[in-house]
């Protein structure tokens, strides 16, 4: 077994945690069909069909496979897309990006750095501080 290092926003530390590898087959019985589509295939789902795209309000976003603190809700905004978006994690520790050359095009993908879910990827025409 693997530990990494990831930060615990209720604790507001950083901690270390064991890192979480599956089969894809575990994932498919842990998961809703959806879930196990986007988080495991590195799926897509249309936009405006995400309920957190209309949350409002304090809190953290959670990663659906494993509950790691991935977003604060304070770096949310409106990025037109119908998908929500953030302009930071939590915590570098606990995403990690590399690159995705599918599609005929080069983007950073994000990933949970607990348990590789597909999060989504990185695009640079967010707000300031980062767009």
């Amino acid at each position: 077994m693997t530990n990494i290092k990831i930060y615990d926003a209720k604790l507001s530390k950083v901690i270390e945690v064991e890192k979480i590898e599956q089969t894809d087959a575990e994932w498919k019985k842990l998961l809703t069909k959806k879930q196990y589509e986007i988080t495991t295939k590195k799926g897509t789902e249309a936009p405006g069909s995400c309920p957190f795209d209309e949350v409002q309000g304090a809190g953290i976003f959670k990663c659906v496979r494993c509950g790691t603190d991935l977003f604060r809700s304070t770096t949310k905004f409106e990025s037109g897309t119908g998908w929500p978006s953030f302009y930071q994690p939590v915590s570098q520790l606990n995403i990690v990006e590399q690159p995705d050359k599918s599609l005929g095009m080069i983007r950073t993908e994000v990933l949970c750095a607990r348990c590789g879910s597909h999060l989504g990827h990185v695009f640079d025409d967010g707000p300031p501080p980062t767009g």
